[in-house]
């Protein structure tokens, strides 16, 4: 019979290792998500956290966070009408050379070849305000003018 402690430890462990792969899932498209900012999720150093994220999903959080991104840009692709670059900011990437290079390398083709090849098939383009209003891709509005500023050369009220 094994010993309960070293069953806890290891769930415990895995408890933890999963609480990290939860706050993947939920932030993947903040850009200043990175290894540190999980591992700490996890309470471990960042080369612990690596061996353990490992050894439970079968590739390092770096890759899992990457494909999570890819996956989600490969639906914008083909659903909304943004730009590459807007995708990738969207996505969480803040380098389009880095963005372009990782998605190939997962998909096989280039972002603009994968929006050409998968476009049209199914409903019609998202437009980009309304994908970009749903990630939260707008800033806020300005304050609005003072109230003599609004009135447009003595227009009725």
């Amino acid at each position: 019979m094994s010993d309960p402690r070293v069953t806890i430890g290891r769930m415990d462990r895995m408890r933890q290792v999963r609480l990290a792969k939860d706050a993947m899932d939920r932030d993947w498209a903040d850009p200043g998500l990175d290894l540190d900012t999980v591992a700490a999720h996890a309470g471990y150093s960042r080369y612990h956290f690596i061996r353990a994220f490992k050894e439970a999903y079968g590739e390092t959080p770096g890759q899992y966070l990457t494909h999570r991104r890819i996956d989600r840009a490969e639906d914008l692709l083909r659903t909304a009408n943004l730009s590459v670059t807007e995708i990738c900011h969207l996505v969480g990437f803040s380098s389009v050379g880095t963005f372009s290079a990782r998605f190939k390398a997962w998909t096989g083709m280039t972002p603009s070849a994968y929006r050409s090849r998968h476009v049209g098939r199914g409903a019609a383009l998202i437009p980009g305000c309304y994908a970009m209003l749903w990630a939260g891709g707008f800033r806020s509005a300005p304050a609005p003018a003072p109230a003599d500023e609004q009135r447009n050369s003595g227009e009725a009220r």
